[in-house]
């Protein structure tokens, strides 16, 4: 298997040049863009396995704006993304989440730290793409099918397309049926390390995750709010729910 490839969108040259120098010397490919229209020219020839992406950038697009292209790209849309930026209103965070970021870092940063989340990110979704932990290598509940073997998520019989993360997070609740796990928990078992984000960051992937396995993501049947707890998989089809 040949190196990753991680590209840089970042104007400051100073940043981009240091975090070249470290992701190389971790044995990473990079790959460098100074804005958002030149990395969306560049990706149209080279494969690319990460994207790391400032918010503030020169040119046309911002960097929500590239996450938004790359997300809707066929080619790249699994690619994780993890977001590098001075901004850290957490309105900005949840909405790089919301469009489908792994992580969002802010500036100033330690390079070991920013580094360690980029190979969790890389673990998690190998693991992903990859589960042969034990368990069932199916999991039916009511009208929702999970397969670890084949990486697919069906809904009444039609295929569900989720982020390896999304994949991962409702396959583990799944299999732990029943059991509640606080935020807290959820961010060590499934970000892989000690994240300095809020915890709000399981919140939008949960609310991601709903708005596409649920009929009604506002009266959730399959993952269930515990107030004051955390989250649970129930299977509807097993009992009836209790509000």
């Amino acid at each position: 298997m040949g190196k990753k490839v991680i590209m840089i969108i970042e104007d400051d040259p100073a940043i981009s040049e240091m975090l070249n120098f470290n992701l190389t010397k971790e044995g990473y490919d990079v790959v460098l863009a100074s804005d958002a229209d030149e990395a969306v020219k560049m990706i149209e020839e080279k494969e690319v396995d990460f994207f790391i992406v400032d918010i503030m950038l020169p040119g046309s697009m911002d960097g929500f704006d590239f996450i938004r292209t790359v997300k809707s790209n066929e080619k790249f849309k699994n690619a994780p993304v993890l977001i590098l930026s001075a901004k850290d209103d957490p309105a900005d965070k949840v909405a790089g989440l919301e469009l489908g970021s792994d992580d969002y870092v802010t500036k100033p940063f330690n390079v070991r730290e920013l580094i360690a989340r980029i190979k969790s990110i890389f673990r998690r979704q190998q693991q992903a793409m990859q589960i042969k932990e034990e368990g069932p290598k199916k999991i039916i509940a009511k009208d929702l099918e999970i397969d670890t073997e084949r990486y697919e998520v069906l809904i009444r019989g039609n295929p569900v397309e989720l982020t390896p993360l999304e994949f991962e997070l409702l396959t583990f609740l799944a299999k732990n049926e029943g059991k509640v796990f606080s935020r807290d928990v959820l961010l060590d078992k499934l970000w892989g390390y000690d994240y300095f984000g809020d915890t709000r960051t399981v919140d939008v992937h949960i609310r991601r995750l709903r708005t596409k396995i649920e009929e009604d993501p506002s009266n959730p049947k399959y993952i269930i709010t515990v107030r004051g707890k955390g989250y649970k998989f129930r299977d509807p089809g097993k009992e009836k729910l209790d509000y």
